[in-house]
């Protein structure tokens, strides 16, 4: 019996050991690493000394978060589609490369208007980086394993949190009056070197290797994963409608809001209020943040394993009311026990969230439209992120304090749990 020439390059690489699919979750990581751990996190660690550099307070500083935010939801769309389109290894290497310079650039800023503009536009190559490179999971891991490999990926931005909250504060103390300036050198600097990575190693689909996805186990499993693409999409054209009008992702995309508008508070201005309201030092308040990145590399795949077990709307459930307890013990904190244990309860599940969402992605449409699938969720996403740390800065302006902020996110957290009760379970497994 004659064997296709994909069988034979399968039966071929796999004789070579390691399956191509954990490179690509590798570069994947790393991926998410510059485009969110670095682009977007490593602002709160850099937001004190920025602040202090360019004479801003606090509602300019988040307004500076919000344009980056901006950006982000105006390319997540269209990020997601031109992905599915023209195959996200174009798109993640364009979209790092100008992540990577309008970091660089957010450094020689000389006031107020010109940091928005940079930040807008890292936060275009950021969307066009980090909701692409999510999808490509869908491609290259079969449905049972899709949470899992999700869930390492978001630990990219774990491994963010960890560099840069080691990192900036020594910045900070060895070059005091350029060290903002300094800091998003470095930083964007690695996201450049991670872009030429992602072009020479991501590949779209697992055939351009030789290779089928890990965890599909049969040709039976390998056809039935492909019908419900095959039944949206009417034969081999890509049905965009499919996604755009489907009531299951509309409602994800809401649920992905809230965790968008909660997290993102946390996630701008915890390093400003550990040192602004509760008496830690830069130093300080930078070392508990690297604690939050080592613990959060590995929480992504934890919950990301839960939902392929669980249910995707069971664990998040559950992460949603573990995040709205975080925000709540940060916001009564006057002592270091419920701020340890609140950083503790964000890098459990900080991270949790966008990998347990793009799995649902997947499991909803399919491997060849969960980009763009991901794509218009992560727009409800990023317009729940883009309004908060505006709304935020102007509560901490307003009452002196960060405390009413986290009980807003609290309380969004909470409906979060609630609303993610009524998510549709997938009709097939994609």
């Amino acid at each position: 019996m004659r064997r296709s020439p994909a069988e034979t390059g399968h039966q071929t690489a796999s004789r070579q050991g390691l399956h191509y699919g954990y490179v690509i979750l590798m570069v994947g990581i790393l991926t998410v690493m510059g485009a969110l751990g670095f682009a977007r996190f490593g602002y709160a660690t850099i937001l004190p000394s920025m602040k202090a550099g360019l004479l801003l307070n606090n509602t300019q500083m988040g307004i500076i978060a919000t344009g980056n935010l901006i950006g982000y939801t105006a390319f997540s769309l269209i990020g997601g589609f031109l992905a599915a389109r023209f195959g996200p290894r174009l798109i993640i290497g364009g979209s790092m490369l100008l992540t990577g310079v309008t970091m660089f650039l957010t450094g020689t800023a000389g006031g107020f208007g010109q940091a928005v503009i940079y930040r807008f536009l890292t936060g275009l190559g950021s969307a066009g980086s980090n909701v692409p490179v999510m999808g490509l999971v869908s491609a290259w891991f079969a449905p049972k394993r899709r949470g899992m490999a999700a869930g390492f990926l978001v630990g990219g931005s774990g491994l963010g949190f960890f560099i840069t909250g080691f990192l900036v504060p020594r910045v900070i103390a060895a070059w005091p009056e350029n060290s903002w300036r300094l800091s998003w050198f470095l930083l964007g600097g690695t996201v450049v070197l991670l872009a030429l990575l992602s072009c020479v190693f991501l590949r779209n689909k697992p055939s351009e290797k030789g290779f089928k996805p890990i965890g599909l186990e049969s040709e039976a499993q390998a056809v039935t994963s492909k019908r419900p693409v095959q039944a949206a999409s009417g034969g081999n054209r890509l049905s965009w409608g499919s996604v755009y009008t489907s009531p299951a992702l509309w409602s994800l995309g809401v649920v992905y809001l809230l965790f968008g508008f909660s997290y993102i508070i946390y996630g701008t201005f915890f390093a400003a209020a550990m040192t602004a309201d509760k008496g830690f030092t830069q130093a300080q308040a930078g070392a508990v943040w690297s604690a939050m990145g080592a613990i959060a590399v590995f929480s992504g795949v934890m919950w990301g394993t839960v939902s392929d077990h669980l249910g995707r709307k069971y664990a998040l459930a559950v992460v949603f009311g573990l995040q709205a307890v975080c925000y709540f013990l940060f916001g009564i904190a006057d002592s270091p026990g419920p701020l340890y244990a609140s950083a503790l309860l964000y890098g459990l599940t900080a991270f949790s969230i966008p990998g347990i969402v793009a799995a649902a992605c997947g499991d909803y449409v399919g491997p060849l439209l969960a980009p763009a699938a991901l794509g218009m969720v992560t727009f409800f996403f990023a317009v729940g992120q883009a309004a908060a740390p505006s709304v935020a800065g102007y509560l901490a302006d307003q009452t002196g304090s960060f405390s009413t902020a986290f009980f807003l996110a609290a309380a969004v957290a909470a409906l979060g749990s609630a609303s993610s009760f009524i998510l549709r379970p997938p009709k097939l497994n994609s």
